[in-house]
């Protein structure tokens, strides 16, 4: 449902440049059941299962970037933006996502996370907590990002993350147990959440990070109150 979601939105958006009228930013945030995708261009190479026996369902999006999955507990954010009313660099764009979470992980969890060179994402140590695949079409950007908190990690082990095979894959979660069992316990803001609470904390934080970082008001709608 996400995926036509934000195709129908992308084609409204198209529509309202054309006829030149105002073209509002929407930002998506949901959770999905367990589910892997692949980019235009991936490569199955990056799949350790036989594409007929699937452990879940697999789809091939138009985004950029290799094989992920997406699952419960992991906060997906699809921003629907006229980069018109930004900035019309893809750099900047990705980079500016990637400070979203950057943010989130550094004022909310006190955990200190950066980019890797060379490589897309957010990341703690040698694990990967963001991943961030874009697809642009005239200067609309669509899919985005997605940050592991409560996530079941174990179905990242059927597959090659984003292509990258000498780094691992981690959680907000699984970083503030490492926290609590270290002598930087005290350095953790949040205290001993459950995973509801969790992803509440991570969800509220998010869209605080991207509202300030797009300098955009956010007008909340739930499922129920949007017409399919």
């Amino acid at each position: 449902m996400a995926w036509s979601w934000q195709k129908r939105l992308v084609n409204e958006k198209r529509d309202m440049i054309q006829r030149k009228e105002d073209c509002p930013d929407t930002l998506i945030v949901l959770q999905h059941n367990p589910v892997y995708t692949l980019g235009t261009s991936s490569s199955e190479n990056f799949l350790n299962f036989d594409l007929k026996n699937a452990p879940y369902e697999v789809h091939r999006t138009e985004r950029g970037g290799e094989v992920t999955y997406h699952g419960p507990g992991q906060l997906v954010m699809y921003p629907i933006i006229n980069l018109r009313n930004h900035k019309m660099d893809l750099h900047w764009y990705l980079r500016a996502l990637e400070e979203v979470v950057i943010r989130v992980l550094t004022k909310t969890f006190s955990i200190k996370a950066s980019r890797l060179e060379g490589l897309t994402g957010v990341w703690v140590d040698n694990q990967k907590l963001a991943a961030i695949g874009i697809r642009v079409t005239q200067w609309i950007a669509y899919h985005g990002l997605a940050l592991n908190v409560t996530t079941d990690l174990t179905p990242f082990d059927w597959i090659v993350p984003c292509g990258i095979r000498d780094r691992k894959v981690g959680s907000i979660k699984n970083v503030l147990a490492g926290f609590r069992s270290s002598s930087d316990c005290a350095e953790a803001n949040v205290d001993h959440p459950n995973d509801s609470q969790l992803l509440n904390i991570a969800h509220e934080s998010l869209l605080k990070e991207f509202s300030e970082m797009f300098q955009l008001r956010i007008q909340h709608k739930t499922i129920s109150e949007l017409e399919f």
